[in-house]
């Protein structure tokens, strides 16, 4: 069977609405999703872009994530067909231990949960088959690393449409629909 790595924001849950009400709550920004191109925010500081984003995967905001509709069922629909499931996060290791509670409340099942900076080559160690993520850079570096790459479609990663190989989807229905085939394939 297949191993399947799942990145958690803006993967399995729309994120971009709790950062940009974090920013607006902190310091009066508006970061419209549909401006979003890419992760280089200059209408805020670096270092107040960091503790945004910290405060993004506190406790409470973890717990309260909404997942987009049909993933949980595409993921539990995998997992009962026997593919491996790990959860992959540039989550602080910290937030493992919510992010777990907040899967598991969710029914969400996954078979290994790890927070890092480098989730790609996490993903190398463990010999992961295909990564569904929403940075372009993990993607490319996944398609690199000679994995099958997917994403749902955000306008930061929406140049991705045009590169070889990589998997596209408006939503996880869709995504289901062209994943199943790969996984098929990869037993």
């Amino acid at each position: 069977m297949a191993k399947i790595a799942l990145d958690i924001d803006s993967t399995i849950h729309h994120y971009w609405d709790v950062l940009q009400r974090v920013v607006r709550d902190r310091y009066g920004v508006d970061l419209p999703y549909e401006e979003q191109r890419d992760w280089d925010i200059t209408a805020i500081e670096r270092d107040a872009l960091v503790h945004c984003v910290e405060e993004t995967h506190s406790d409470e905001n973890i717990a309260a994530g909404v997942p987009y509709p049909g993933v949980v069922e595409t993921v539990s629909d995998w997992h009962a067909r026997g593919h491996w499931i790990h959860v992959t996060s540039h989550r602080r290791p910290g937030a493992a231990r919510a992010t777990a509670q907040w899967l598991e409340a969710i029914g969400m099942p996954f078979d290994d949960l790890h927070c890092s900076v480098d989730k790609v080559g996490r993903c190398v160690e463990l010999g992961i088959d295909v990564l569904v993520d929403d940075s372009p850079v993990n993607i490319l570096r996944a398609r690199e690393a000679g994995m099958v790459a997917a994403t749902i479609l955000h306008p930061w990663n929406e140049d991705l449409v045009q590169e070889d190989g990589v998997i596209v989807a408006r939503d996880w229905e869709e995504l289901r629909e062209k994943l199943d085939p790969v996984l098929e394939r990869l037993g």
